[in-house]
């Protein structure tokens, strides 16, 4: 196993992740247990939107989120946005995908330019003085104060599929049936801890045994996806849901991003390609091609396109010079990759059983009261 320098200013693209001190000097990453295991921090600002006086209200054209292409978190939200047409309600802006000392750099074009902004953290620190750390990706910010209202990705997606429902496109899916919520909520507490969050919890291990052991859950719980994919084309059947997204924003990341760092952490030969589960990959394509997953901003910086001239992104064919936790070589970045995630898949004709063996089976499920406590009505 190769020892890595988790800090390197090259290990930038971590989402969500406090990886610098605030004086420039690499630090240890303060959100761990004792035994090395990575525990994300938590989220600042957690306001839901809705009607309610504590709530943030849902106006048209009056918020914009505002996050990193590279980050998982943030990529959900944009997918939803595209899936239900909010695009004309809800601004979209993306930072620069590398961090300084002081955290994510805003575009010349930013919104915050108009308060004399030059980072996300700025508007952090504009919201509430008492801020510290840096200003995380995806946060939703009112452009008319200039002040974010939240940057719960774990409660947005909801208050999108909800909330924002009058703004939705004619045709919209329904990500987040009634039907479907307490089971979709549990589904997405596994996604994010075995799925979606393992991702970084083997990345930024304290030790290699936690990073193996880590590991070796992710690789499990895609192995059971796998099979549940066998005879459902979506994770719920024939039905395409929130979840989708969710198990979607790390796979298309997959062999960019996280496999690079996993495979130089813990070898090349020990850890398997996205491709190397035949029904989870036909699943990965199918979503690929389906409109409103992937934008060609994404493309661009997972090195499945290059730019106008010809380049691939520096995230997606830079990493073997680095030394950082996403460091490490991917097949990314040319066109027999782009060629592999565009072959032809056909999985119409699976339909599949709504149930699945769990999370949420022996009436479970009707004890996870998420969606129905906020939306009772809906």
């Amino acid at each position: 196993m190769t020892t890595l320098n988790l800090h390197a200013r090259t290990a930038a693209p971590a989402c969500g992740v406090d990886v610098f001190s605030d004086d420039k000097t690499p630090m240890q990453y303060k959100s761990r247990t004792q035994d090395g295991l990575f525990d994300r921090q938590r989220v600042y600002f957690t306001k839901r939107f809705g009607d309610a006086p504590e709530q943030v209200p849902v106006i048209a054209n009056r918020y914009r989120i505002i996050g990193v292409p590279i980050c998982g978190w943030n990529r959900r939200l944009r997918i939803l946005v595209r899936l239900l047409g909010l695009e004309n309600v809800i601004a979209i802006e993306s930072v620069e995908s590398q961090q300084d000392s002081i955290g994510w750099v805003l575009k010349d074009n930013s919104l915050g330019k108009r308060f004399g902004f030059t980072h996300l953290r700025d508007f952090y620190a504009f919201t509430d003085p008492d801020f510290k750390g840096k200003g995380t990706s995806p946060a939703v910010i009112d452009e008319q104060t200039g002040k974010v209202v939240t940057n719960n990705y774990h409660t947005l997606p909801a208050d999108l599929e909800i909330a924002w429902k009058q703004f939705h496109k004619p045709g919209a899916p329904d990500l987040y049936p009634a039907g479907l919520r307490s089971a979709i909520d549990l589904l997405n507490q596994q996604l994010f801890d075995d799925v979606n969050n393992n991702t970084y919890k083997i990345l930024f291990a304290n030790n290699d045994d936690a990073a193996q052991r880590a590991y070796n859950v992710f690789a499990a719980r895609l192995d059971d996806y796998d099979y549940r994919l066998k005879s459902r084309r979506y994770l719920f059947g024939p039905k395409l849901t929130d979840s989708d997204i969710r198990l979607f924003q790390t796979l298309e990341a997959y062999e960019t991003m996280y496999r690079p760092g996993i495979a130089r952490r813990l070898g090349d030969n020990n850890v398997l390609h996205v491709w190397d589960y035949p029904n989870l990959w036909d699943y990965a394509r199918d979503l690929y091609a389906t409109p409103g997953f992937i934008d060609d901003e994404e493309k661009y910086e997972f090195g499945f396109i290059p730019d106008a001239d010809g380049k691939y992104s520096r995230f997606a064919t830079g990493k073997g010079e680095e030394t950082g936790p996403f460091s490490g070589q991917t097949t990314a970045g040319t066109t027999d990759y782009l060629a592999r995630w565009t072959e032809p898949v056909d999985r119409t004709s699976l339909t599949g059983d709504v149930r699945y063996s769990g999370p949420g089976t022996a009436g479970l499920e009707e004890y996870w009261q998420f969606g129905e406590h906020h939306y009772p009505a809906l």
